[in-house]
């Protein structure tokens, strides 16, 4: 496909405002995941997230807004006017601008709220504003609202893999001429209620004899680490410019979608066939070889089993010429910003020639005979394929390259 150029980034991470403050994270290779103290874990058998901290909304939210928006909004919202300010020109045509969010779970915990105050006070009583930010959609439409973008606005659940689904389908309207430039986001808040149902349901680390951890592709990996966040790109077909250029991280080259019909609802699928269909089919729509492709930056997430599909996955497609892999949900968690951080990792590490730590990984599983990086290192990369696979089957992987064509 023509390229589409990432122009500003904007993040609000655990352990990170900003994308030099995120730079900074993945460089020093430290992970943000800590004790919950936003709400009580006894009886559960996990008690860490990676959780955003020191954030400050009334920095980037006008007071009397910030009021009418929940913590997903919130994070969308700061995300957003990061990535626009970080952009060196303004965007040429908000009518022509268009939101593309990502989102795996949406705001849970305002319908939580929402649903307590309508039990307990009655549907007469119960806040109206509580109940228009429990829609997925919320935080996109305040994003429009702000900067009076007038293009397509939608969002996507998709699981982990949200973000990246909403940017393939943004860089597919952008090459049709729907839009002239797109904002497109990925946010994700961590709740009470969405932390226990993953707990119940087993898939979150826990201490089983080694400290609860993400740990993605490690021998002792045993659950996911809940994450939360935000993070925004804005995206454009590559041209001139006629006034300075803006900063370009790299480019969306290629996209390839699959789905694993052997999945279950909160489950991977038994094979690694259909994440080798997305990646073929990625590497096509960017016009590139299996020899390529430089790094992977997976989607490995600390668990047994999708991470072990992964594994399988490009064994099967590069087979002993795997190229290095990078594992970055060690850092900030799964579901954090819905895998948008994940993306902005591969954009940095195009941008910036260098490879990052794999956080997380430090006992190699004897069943992988892959390089998984452990130590941030300079690398020539002209692409990179980042893989989202999602519980329930749904698969997207995109190639993110360097050059513009």
């Amino acid at each position: 496909m023509t390229r589409i150029a990432i122009t500003g980034i904007g993040v609000v991470a655990p352990g990170a405002i900003g994308i030099d403050a995120f730079r900074a994270m993945l460089a020093g290779g430290d992970s943000a995941v800590g004790e919950i103290d936003r709400f009580d874990t006894t009886g559960l058998s996990a008690h860490r997230a990676a959780l955003v901290r020191d954030f400050k909304p009334r920095d980037f939210i006008a007071p009397m807004k910030l009021r009418r928006m929940n913590a997903l909004s919130r994070y969308a919202m700061a995300a957003a006017r990061l990535a626009l300010d970080d952009r060196r020109e303004p965007v040429a045509e908000p009518a022509a601008t268009g939101v593309a969010l990502g989102t795996a779970f949406g705001p849970v915990q305002t319908s939580v709220d929402y649903m307590r105050e309508y039990v307990e006070k009655g549907a007469a009583l119960a806040p109206p504003q509580l109940f228009a930010e429990s829609v997925a959609n919320a935080p996109g439409s305040h994003i429009a609202i702000e900067w009076g973008f007038r293009g397509f606005n939608f969002t996507v659940t998709q699981r982990e893999s949200s973000a990246l689904t909403a940017a393939m389908i943004a860089c597919s309207q952008l090459l049709k001429g729907a839009a002239r430039t797109v904002l497109i986001a990925g946010v994700e808040e961590a709740s009470e209620m969405l932390f226990s149902v993953l707990d119940r349901l087993g898939a979150l680390a826990h201490d089983d004899g080694a400290a609860e951890a993400s740990r993605p592709f490690d021998r002792r990996r045993n659950g996911l680490v809940l994450g939360e966040g935000g993070a925004a790109l804005i995206a454009e077909p590559v041209r001139g410019s006629a006034g300075k250029p803006p900063h370009v991280y790299g480019h969306f080259a290629g996209f390839g979608i699959a789905r694993d019909t052997t999945a279950t609802a909160s489950d991977w699928g038994i094979g690694p066939n259909a994440l080798v269909t997305a990646m073929k089919a990625a590497m096509e729509d960017a016009e590139i070889a299996l020899g390529d492709v430089d790094a992977i930056y997976a989607s490995a997430n600390s668990t047994q089993h999708a991470d072990a599909l992964e594994y399988l996955a490009l064994q099967q497609l590069f087979g002993d010429r795997t190229p290095p892999v990078v594992a970055t949900k060690g850092y900030f968690g799964e579901y954090a910003a819905a895998g948008a951080l994940q993306i902005v990792a591969a954009l940095l590490a195009v941008d910036e020639q260098m490879l990052h730590a794999s956080c997380g990984f430090e006992e190699g599983d004897a069943s992988m005979s892959i390089e998984v990086v452990r130590e941030r290192r300079p690398a020539a990369l002209r692409n990179v394929i980042v893989n989202s696979l999602s519980a329930g089957g749904g698969i997207v992987s995109a190639v993110v390259s360097r050059e513009a064509a």
